[in-house]
C-alpha cells in the first residue's frame, strides 16, 4: 500500500480539486509533486502548500508527463474545464472555475483537456512498469456522475434527448479515460465520480446545491448527491493509500472514504 513518504504527481495541482489533494498529501508526509501550466503556489499563505515543489508542464507534452510520472509512486489528474473552447461557453469558465483558471484558446477542448492528457498518464505509467513485478501505479482520476448515466434509470434519455451537445462530448472523453484506465495492466484505477463539487466560498453554485441534493433523497436516479470539495479530495487521498480501493466511486463511496 502506498504511503509516506512516497512521491505523488498531482496534474491539475494548482486548481480547485487538486491544490486540496496536494494540501491533504503534504499534512501526511508524502513528497508532492504539483504540475500545472502555471507552476506556482495557488495559496501562497497555506503552509502546506508551500511544502509542494510546484513545477510548471504541460500534460499534452508526453516528456513532461513521462518526466514526472516516471519519479512518482502515485499520480493524481485533477485536471479539466467544465466548458471548452468548442462549447461557445469558455467564457463562463471565469465563473465556474474555483480556481479562476483561464482555458487555452487553441488547446482547451475535451479530447485535449481531459481524454489526451489522461491518456499520456497512462502510457507513460506503462512504460514504467517493471514486467517482472506485479505493482500497479496508483492513478486516481476527477470523472464525473453524470458518466455513470447509462448504468441508471431514465439515464440513457436524459443524455440522448435532453444533455445540450456540449455535455454529451465532455461525457465522452470522460468515458474514454475511464475505460482507458480500466483496461491498463499497469495501473490502479481510482474513478471518483462526483457531480457538482462545491465549498462554501463557492458561491455560484450554493443556490443550485439543494435542488442537486433533494432530487437525489427523494429518488431521481440521474441525480447524485453534491460533494464538497474536501470530502472529494480525503476520498481520492484516502484511494491511492488503499489498495483494494479500484474502479469507481460515487458519492456514498466517497463519502465513506474520506471518514478513514
Amino acid at each position: 500500500a502506498l504511503a509516506p513518504p512516497s512521491k505523488v504527481a498531482v496534474f491539475g495541482g494548482t486548481g480547485y480539486v487538486g491544490s486540496q489533494v496536494c494540501e491533504r498529501l503534504v499534512k501526511k508526509g508524502y513528497d508532492v509533486t504539483g504540475i500545472s501550466r502555471r507552476g506556482t503556489n495557488p495559496r501562497p499563505d497555506n503552509e502546506a502548500l508551500s511544502q509542494v515543489n510546484w513545477v510548471e508542464g504541460d500534460a499534452l507534452n508526453p516528456s513532461d508527463v513521462q518526466k514526472y510520472v516516471g519519479q512518482s509512486d502515485a499520480v493524481v489528474h485533477a485536471v479539466g474545464l467544465l466548458f471548452d473552447v468548442e462549447s461557445g461557453l469558455a467564457g463562463l469558465n471565469n465563473i465556474v472555475s474555483g480556481s479562476k483558471s483561464k482555458p487555452d484558446p487553441e488547446k482547451s477542448t475535451y479530447d485535449n483537456i481531459t481524454r489526451q492528457t489522461m491518456f499520456n498518464i497512462i502510457s507513460a505509467v506503462e512504460k514504467k512498469k517493471n514486467p517482472f513485478t506485479k505493482t500497479k501505479t496508483p492513478v486516481a482520476f476527477v470523472s464525473c456522475a453524470e458518466s455513470g448515466w447509462p448504468d441508471v434509470t431514465f439515464g440513457d434519455f436524459v443524455e440522448q434527448k435532453l444533455a445540450p451537445a456540449w455535455l454529451q462530448k465532455y461525457l465522452i472523453a470522460k468515458r474514454a479515460v475511464e475505460d482507458r484506465l480500466s483496461s491498463s495492466n499497469a495501473v490502479r484505477p481510482i474513478i471518483v465520480r462526483p457531480s457538482l463539487i462545491w465549498s462554501w466560498d463557492k458561491l455560484d453554485v450554493l443556490p443550485i446545491i439543494p435542488v442537486f441534493n433533494i432530487a437525489n433523497a427523494i429518488g431521481v436516479p440521474f441525480v447524485d448527491k453534491t460533494v464538497r470539495v474536501e470530502t472529494l479530495a480525503d476520498a481520492i487521498v484516502a484511494g491511492i493509500e488503499d489498495d483494494s480501493v479500484v474502479g469507481v466511486q460515487r458519492y456514498m463511496n466517497m463519502e465513506e472514504l474520506a471518514k478513514r
